[in-house]
């Protein structure tokens, strides 16, 4: 068994540094295992626990420690532990660390993936809405980045396991997966020479342009860091959406009490939030979105019973990487969408040809 002692007042780590300084104290420290206990001493008397246990250990940060004892890992005289508990002097506390959030962010994780194509060199999968498809800050796991470790383990030796482009967590459709670096340094590639064919479908306000180019650079909001906007600045970049009508609702005969639009979207560059964001700017936001809907609440969440933005990734065309053919891919949009459209009066199980190439089957 370990000892070591804090004297002194310990260093605040930067999110700690609002909080109130430490007296000078001592106290020692048990460590066995990955364990950590210690006796309470006169100087942290009628403190409570989270507060105690932020100045004794240091190194972690007080944030982290906090939840810890949200999740049960500590105990107080050998109870279960609260943040908000006094602690008095002569009280025996004690922490088991808990394995830091990103270290679920490769690991397996088995989940029912809905496999549109497969062969050796590549994965098309038809994502639903509500899968992140990175892990990241507040999503470390159940993501699909972790579904496909747990259903091909060869993918741990591909970047990022593959995966070649995103989709935003509430977008559902088509994605392609490498499952080999070269296959996916050819489909990176492809996707800089603007050869995959992205295409959207999206579900708007108001009464959209029967066709048109929206040719605007995009840079992070610097109001709100979650969002993005049409930028001249100079670290905005260049980005290119092509619409196409496919359907319209007027007011007089929408249900949801508006104008609507269904449009087809098709990418020449791929932005974050690209689609979101231009049809924003022509004033023709997607129905549903919870970032972007230039104030128009009624036409969010619960009016239409969606819960995500109206956006499908309908359709996918890439060349393969392995005997160099052209393929395509096309899946309607699910459930949500789908009776969302279906109440609306459009045709969501119509593979339409906005842009005049040959519709896959």
């Amino acid at each position: 068994m370990g000892r070591a002692h804090y004297i002194g007042q310990p260093e605040l780590t930067d999110s700690e540094a609002d909080q109130e300084p430490v007296d000078d104290a001592e106290a020692t420290v048990e460590t066995e295992a990955h364990t950590v206990s210690f006796t309470v001493g006169a100087e942290h008397g009628g403190w409570r626990l989270d507060r105690v246990v932020a100045a004794l250990m240091p190194s972690v940060s007080r944030s982290r420690l906090q939840a810890w004892i949200e999740r049960g890992a500590a105990q107080l005289n050998g109870n279960a532990a609260r943040s908000r508990d006094l602690v008095h002097e002569g009280d025996r506390v004690q922490i088991d660390p808990q394995p830091a959030p990103e270290r679920a962010a490769h690991a397996p994780e088995a989940m029912a993936l809905d496999l549109v194509y497969e062969d050796e060199a590549l994965i098309v999968l038809d994502k639903p809405p509500g899968l992140v498809v990175h892990p990241g800050a507040g999503n470390w796991s159940g993501t699909l980045l972790n579904g496909l470790l747990a259903r091909d383990a060869a993918l741990a030796a591909v970047p990022r396991a593959g995966i070649v482009h995103r989709l935003d967590a509430g977008t559902s459709g088509l994605m392609v997966i490498a499952r080999t670096a070269a296959a996916q340094l050819d489909l990176v590639r492809q996707l800089q020479a603007r050869q995959v064919v992205r295409e959207y479908w999206a579900i708007v306000t108001g009464v959209a342009p029967v066709a048109a180019t929206i040719d605007a650079a995009l840079s992070r909001d610097p109001r709100n860091p979650l969002r993005f906007r049409v930028s001249t600045h100079v670290e905005a970049r260049a980005a290119r959406t092509h619409l196409r009508r496919l359907g319209l609702r007027e007011r007089s005969v929408s249900p949801v009490g508006a104008a609507v639009s269904w449009l087809a979207c098709r990418l020449e560059t791929g932005r974050t939030h690209q689609i979101r964001v231009h049809l924003e700017s022509i004033g023709h936001p997607l129905l549903g979105d919870p970032l972007y809907t230039r104030r128009r609440p009624a036409l969010v969440g619960p009016a239409l019973d969606l819960k995500r933005q109206a956006l499908h990734a309908c359709r996918l065309s890439l060349i393969h990487p392995g005997h160099g053919r052209t393929m395509a891919w096309f899946r309607p949009p699910p459930p949500d969408m789908h009776s969302l459209m279906t109440r609306l009066g459009f045709e969501p199980d119509r593979p339409l040809d906005p842009f005049g190439e040959r519709v896959p089957r």
